[in-house]
């Protein structure tokens, strides 16, 4: 098959899926007390929220730890059930605190993702080891490898003594039930990443990147990955939907337009930060509300957005080095 007919299937199943996504939202919004409707994570048989609760910043120093196990159990309690979290948030800051949020029977309304750095087995196993001290926990949910933001880090993880052979075994253990890995720099490491997984005869059960009106015009996984990613299946999870706010200084989106865009496409969850109840309030009104952008908002949107997002101004993070904790940290790869 050649390359362009390739992409034009692709594409297809992706408008496929946000036809499917539009012609079930026929009901009016729901009440504020209504549960947060779920998803299904790609092949996997699991639902999960279709909007998730992001770990990262609810381990800032300006967030208390009182407020943030508010924060996590208000969050359970009105059926977010996505938890994210990372090995490396704040220095462990994060997960320390969800997992004393997740005592009791917190954890039953969880599914619980954290993320490792360690490219290497002894250093994915280290890892691993200290996230579930942290977080209370003798599994994770979904455990995915972190930033994989260099076109090495494919090869690295999948190498002989590379972090796949210590997470598989973890799986073998119980420890860990799926497997995925996250990026924000560029789709084509996304890409390479997974057919490096391909080529192995492996096949993730969730990716996550960044999913929202900026990337939709800009070196864009929307483009590149997600039709992949919807072709086999594989849970999509979009973060960064706001941008840690930055795309709201752009001043061409609501934070509410925002989360809609990302939350309109195909999806498993889309992971927010929230650093207040207020946020997360914000978070699950727009979740239980939730109706499809249709093609003519869908198509406002992007064009008011089309001029601040072309040259990636509004998202650092692909190109800056500011939010590559491991650029900073080379030791955390092991």
């Amino acid at each position: 098959m050649e390359r362009r007919d390739m992409l034009k299937g692709l594409g297809a199943a992706v408008m496929g899926t946000l036809g499917r996504l539009r012609a079930q939202a026929t009901a009016p919004p729901k009440a504020d007390d209504a549960p947060v409707p779920r998803r299904m994570l790609g092949h996997t048989g699991e639902r999960v929220s279709m909007i998730g609760l992001g770990g990262y910043h609810i381990g800032t120093s300006q967030v208390s730890e009182a407020d943030a196990i508010r924060i996590i159990q208000t969050a359970l309690d009105n059926g977010m059930n996505f938890l994210d979290n990372c090995w490396d948030y704040n220095g462990g800051e994060s997960e320390v605190r969800m997992g004393k949020a997740l005592r009791d029977a917190y954890r039953q309304k969880a599914f619980l993702m954290t993320k490792i750095d360690g490219r290497t087995a002894t250093a994915a196993a280290q890892q691993l080891d200290e996230s579930l001290a942290r977080l209370q926990t003798d599994h994770i949910d979904l455990l995915q490898f972190h930033e994989v933001i260099r076109m090495e880090d494919p090869d690295r993880i999948f190498a002989a003594g590379g972090g796949m052979e210590a997470v598989e075994k973890a799986k073998q253990a119980g420890k860990v039930r799926y497997i995925g890995f996250t990026g924000h720099k560029s789709p084509e490491i996304h890409k390479k990443m997974l057919e490096t997984a391909f080529a192995r005869g492996f096949t993730f059960d969730a990716v996550q990147m960044p999913l929202n009106l900026m990337d939709a015009h800009y070196d864009s996984f929307e483009k590149i990955v997600l039709p992949i990613l919807t072709e086999h299946k594989i849970g999509v999870l979009g973060m960064k939907p706001i941008g840690d706010s930055v795309l709201l200084r752009s001043e061409t989106a609501t934070a509410e337009e925002c989360l809609r865009y990302a939350l309109s496409l195909p999806t498993s969850v889309v992971i927010t930060g929230c650093e207040s109840m207020e946020i997360l309030q914000q978070a699950l009104r727009v979740a239980r509300g939730f109706r499809p952008l249709g093609d003519e908002e869908r198509a406002a949107l992007l064009a008011k957005t089309a001029r601040a997002a072309a040259d990636g101004a509004y998202e650092p993070y692909k190109t800056t080095h500011g939010f590559d904790g491991t650029f900073h940290n080379p030791q955390w790869l092991g």
